[in-house]
């Protein structure tokens, strides 16, 4: 199915083209990605594992007592952190006090550490993945991070800037709606159809993926 349909459903929802544009997300350029510091990348892995499961207000309004008490996500730290201070910080409060979201950071610093050795830092990673194959990078983060299937590293991209879809509720109900999507968007068979569904709309317009999501989101009129 053409991307045009999409587009033209979603500007007559919400108020025509320029109010649109208005709502796409920011993109990071490949220098920016490149100039992401390993720390950040470890700082919004955290914050979108603790969202799961959780109001997103909870864990911002806590944000700077994580920055605090994770001394500021530095990945050489955190890969081989004793396990008493995993306890402390179950105890800690302030942060949320979830001992297995909690035992994620180290096992996310690993592989930024060990990406950053091949790469020269996770950013510069990033920067030369291409967005044509999200599903892939996924499936990256699934395998070698903690808590990082569904959605938590969509999310994670997305805060970075990088160049995305996102599998929100009202971006899989569009996809399935139009016969796009027969299975499940975590097997390898929704994955690719997913990917190759974007691809193509990518091919058509020229536009970003992150904006082809958040368009897509606005046909069903709930923020993607």
């Amino acid at each position: 199915m053409k991307f045009d349909y999409f587009y033209e459903r979603a500007m007559k929802r919400h108020g025509g083209e320029q109010a649109i544009k208005q709502r796409m997300p920011k993109l990071a350029t490949k220098g920016d990605l490149e100039n992401v510091s390993d720390n950040q990348v470890l700082a919004e892995m955290t914050r979108c594992v603790f969202r799961a499961g959780f109001a997103w207000r909870v864990i911002e309004n806590k944000w700077a007592g994580f920055e605090a008490a994770f001394a500021g996500f530095l990945p050489l730290y955190w890969q081989q952190v004793p396990p008493e201070r995993l306890d402390e910080l179950a105890r800690d409060e302030r942060i949320v006090r979830n001992l297995q979201k909690i035992a994620t950071v180290p096992v996310n610093a690993r592989m930024i550490v060990e990406v950053a050795e091949q790469h020269g830092s996770f950013g510069k990673f990033l920067a030369q993945w291409p967005s044509a194959e999200q599903a892939e990078l996924l499936r990256f983060f699934k395998q070698h991070g903690a808590r990082l299937g569904g959605t938590a590293a969509q999310h994670v991209l997305r805060r970075l800037g990088w160049d995305g879809y996102l599998l929100t509720p009202d971006n899989l109900t569009a996809l399935r709606n139009h016969n796009l999507l027969d299975a499940s968007p975590y097997s390898r068979r929704g994955a690719k159809q997913i990917q190759d569904t974007f691809n193509q709309w990518h091919s058509e317009t020229g536009l970003p993926y992150s904006h082809l999501s958040r368009i897509l989101s606005m046909t069903i009129d709930v923020k993607g």
